[in-house]
Order: structure tokens, then C-alpha cells, then sequence
């Protein structure tokens, strides 16, 4: 049973853009704190964006303020990832997360449900 479906990564040059999915179900949705983590060998994964299902919370990890974009899709259960202007150094394997972190919005990154992951490579 997939909780969790990611789509959307690829390959693109710097200043490009990309836009991840994250399809969720129905139980995991809901009024939930679903974030984007990304990882690359040799690194801890690390957060870069979250928002909170139930109202629109969000935040963003300082290296992509500006420049990435989170969004929801109620209808579809589906949380988004747009990412403009990239770098090589947003390079990774990126992950859709989620997990409730107390009552009401995200408090910290959440790591409960993961999804397989999609990989996305910015060359110089």
C-alpha cells in the first residue's frame, strides 16, 4: 500500500526548474505536516520545506527561500515542490515526508512516512 508517491524529479541545467509531486493518502493528508527532504551521499538528509495540511503552515529551510515554493492540492491529496532557479548543490535524492508533530502545525521535520524518493541533478 503506497502512502506516499513522489514524481517529478530529473535532470536540469543551473537556473532551471523543476516541480516535485507528492501524492498522499487520504489518512496521511489530512491534517497532517508533510515535508520535502533531500539527501546526497555522504550528507545527513536535511529538510526544505514543510507545510501543515490543516491550515496552509508552512516553512522553508534558509538555502531555498526565495527560490522554492510549497504548495497543496486539497482535491488531489497532493502536496507540491516547485523549485526555480536551481543549483548544482540542490543535487539530491528528494524525499516526500510525513508525520504529525503535536497538535496544529509542523513543529520540527517529520520523518513517520516516507516515500521512495526522486532523484534531482542540477549541472553547472
Amino acid at each position: 500500500q503506497v502512502q506516499l508517491a513522489e514524481s517529478g524529479g530529473g535532470s536540469v541545467q543551473a537556473g532551471g526548474a523543476l516541480r516535485l509531486s507528492c501524492q498522499a493518502s487520504g489518512d496521511i493528508y489530512k491534517d497532517n505536516c508533510i515535508a520535502w527532504l533531500r539527501q546526497v551521499p555522504g550528507k545527513e538528509r536535511e529538510g526544505v520545506a514543510r507545510i501543515y495540511t490543516g491550515d496552509g503552515d508552512l516553512r522553508y529551510a534558509d538555502a531555498v527561500r526565495g527560490r522554492f515554493t510549497i504548495s497543496l492540492d486539497n482535491s488531489e491529496n497532493t502536496v507540491y515542490l516547485q523549485m526555480n532557479s536551481l543549483r548544482p548543490e540542490d543535487s539530491g535524492m528528494y524525499y516526500c515526508a510525513a508525520g504529525r508533530t503535536g497538535r496544529g502545525p509542523c513543529t520540527r521535520w517529520p520523518e513517520l512516512h516516507m516515500g521512495q524518493g526522486t532523484q534531482v541533478t542540477v549541472s553547472s
